[in-house]
């Protein structure tokens, strides 16, 4: 199983990324898929996530990216997104995904994840 996610880089406060979560050797459809951020000298935060299809793939955001990020997921290219708009320089962080292999409402516990792919650098500075 590998996850790679990409799509960071550098952009001004009020920018957008979109962010991919890019999977290999499983289905993503078949798991809860979350986004999760680490600053430095912080521990990893729960962003988002989306919960397998057959239960519905309901998705959580953290209160901080509430209206402003969106996760998504293509079945047709096995990629979960996340659409970050209006960016602010408090979004500064090294982005990850994860896959929480049991078949339950995703969570953006840090815990409930099993597989983690590299983080994708994302900084917002003007």
């Amino acid at each position: 199983v590998q996850l790679q996610a990409s799509g960071g880089g550098l952009v001004e406060p009020g920018g957008s990324l979109r962010l991919s979560c890019a999977a290999s050797g499983l289905t993503l459809d078949l798991y809860g898929i979350g986004w999760f951020r680490q600053a430095p000298g912080k521990e990893r935060e729960g962003v988002s996530c989306i919960s397998i299809s057959s239960i519905g793939g309901t998705t959580y955001y953290a209160d901080s990216v509430k209206g402003r990020f969106t996760i998504s997921r293509d079945d047709r290219t096995n990629t979960v997104y996340l659409q970050m708009n209006n960016l602010k320089p408090e979004d500064t962080a090294d982005y990850y995904c994860g896959t929480d292999m049991l078949p339950r409402t995703c969570t953006l516990w840090p815990s409930d994840y099993d597989h983690w792919g590299q983080g994708t650098q994302v900084t917002v500075s003007s």
